[in-house]
Formats: C-alpha cells, structure tokens, sequence
C-alpha cells in the first residue's frame, strides 16, 4: 500500500488536472452566444453569470497551472518557472476582474455610469478620456501576464515533453495569437480564446493520464506525452 503523502500528492495532481480541464471547457463555453461588448450591460443577470464563470474559470486555471509545474518542475527548468508564475498572474488578474465585473460594476451602475462604460470599454481594449485608475493597470496585468505567461509556459512545457506536446504548442499558439486581436476586427474576440481553452483541456487530461501511470508504477518516457489522445469539443 503506498504512503499517505503519496496518495496525497495523487490526488493533489488529480485534482489539478481536472481543474485545467474543466476551466478550458468554461473558457469556451462562455464565448458561446456571447454578446457584443457594445450592448452588453452590467446590470443583466447574464452579465452577472458570465462574469462568475469566467472568475470560476480563472481559479480553476490557476490550479491546473500549479499542478502542472509541480507535477514535472525539474524538467520545466528555469524557463517554465517564469511562465509559470506569469501565467499565473495573468490569471489571479483576470480573476480579480471578473469578481468587480460580476459584483462591483452592477452596483455602481446607477451612481457612477460614466465610470462602468469606461471601465468595461476599456476592458475590450478601446481608447478612453476618462482615468479609471488601477483598473487600467489590472486589465494591463492581466493582458501582458496571459499572453506573456502561456506562450512561455507552452514552450517549457513542449520543451519538458512530459504531457501532450500538441496541447502545450497550442497553450503557446493560442496566447500569441491574442497580440492579434489589437489588428483584427472583434468578431475575433470570441473565436481566438477557443484554442487556449483547447490547450487547457488536453494539458489536463494528459496530466490526470500520466499521473496515473506514474501511480502504477510505470516508466513513462519523456516523449509518451505526445501520445495522449486530442481533446474533442462535444
């Protein structure tokens, strides 16, 4: 029977990775339907559920990307440290914006109108007159850190070849491409958060995958996370 810190570890890295599995499908199901950032307001019920999955997606995220840099960080190296904690910040960022989307902005609403535009127009990346202080710093960090900390992450993890490299390079793609979105038209919006939410998938199921092997004892080379089957959308 193995030690109690085993099986702790065990289910520790289990539920890291049905973590990252479950805030990709979040990711993408909240761009289903989504609607226009210039008729979406703070004060209806969808925004207010949006806002609360998207804060229930970036906790999960948070907790995958732990589990998945425990789980291999010898091998992640110096390089996926640094997208580690990146990412992660992007992450804890875009968690404390959703909570003030989903419970400070409804509430300032009738006060303070003029402010709630701003600060969701400035959330989509349109330019505003209005000093929205350290929100604009927040919606900055939260930027920067997800594109940033996932394509460094991606590369480590690709580099480490522990977990599905095909999702890793797509963590990495999927990140950078949102550079693009400052260019492309926003029917974009939506559709290029798809592949990141893809990558979490496939990274958290090939991290349950291999901890199980690694459970039972079997040698898992380096190159098995290749191998790992591709996360299909229902």
């Amino acid at each position: 029977m193995p030690p109690l810190s085993a099986i702790t570890t065990t289910r520790l890295l289990r539920a890291s990775s049905a973590s990252a599995a479950l805030a990709g499908g979040i990711f993408i199901a909240v761009q289903i339907g989504h609607p226009d950032p210039g008729t979406f307001t703070t004060e209806t019920d969808e925004w207010v559920a949006r806002s609360l999955a998207k804060t229930a997606m970036a906790a999960l995220a948070l907790a995958g990307i732990t589990g998945m840099y425990l789980h291999q960080h010898r091998r992640l190296g110096v390089l996926g440290l640094l997208g580690c904690l990146t990412f992660a910040t992007g992450y804890l960022a875009i968690l404390a914006v959703e909570m003030i989307a989903a419970v400070v902005l409804p509430i300032l609403v009738d006060t303070h109108p003029g402010l709630v535009d701003d600060a969701v127009a400035a959330a989509t990346g349109a330019t505003i007159d209005r000093d929205i202080g350290a929100l604009q710093t927040l919606f900055n960090v939260a930027g920067a850190g997800y594109l940033l900390g996932g394509v460094l992450l991606g590369v480590a993890l690709f580099r480490a070849a522990v977990l599905a490299r095909w999702a890793a390079a797509l963590l990495a793609i999927g990140t950078s491409g949102t550079a693009l979105l400052a260019v492309l038209p926003a029917a974009f919006d939506r559709p290029m958060a798809v592949p990141t939410g893809v990558a979490l998938i496939g990274l958290g199921v090939s991290l349950w995958r291999h901890t199980g092997r690694t459970e039972a004892g079997i040698d898992v080379p380096a190159s098995e996370g290749t191998s790992a089957p591709a996360a299909r959308l229902a």
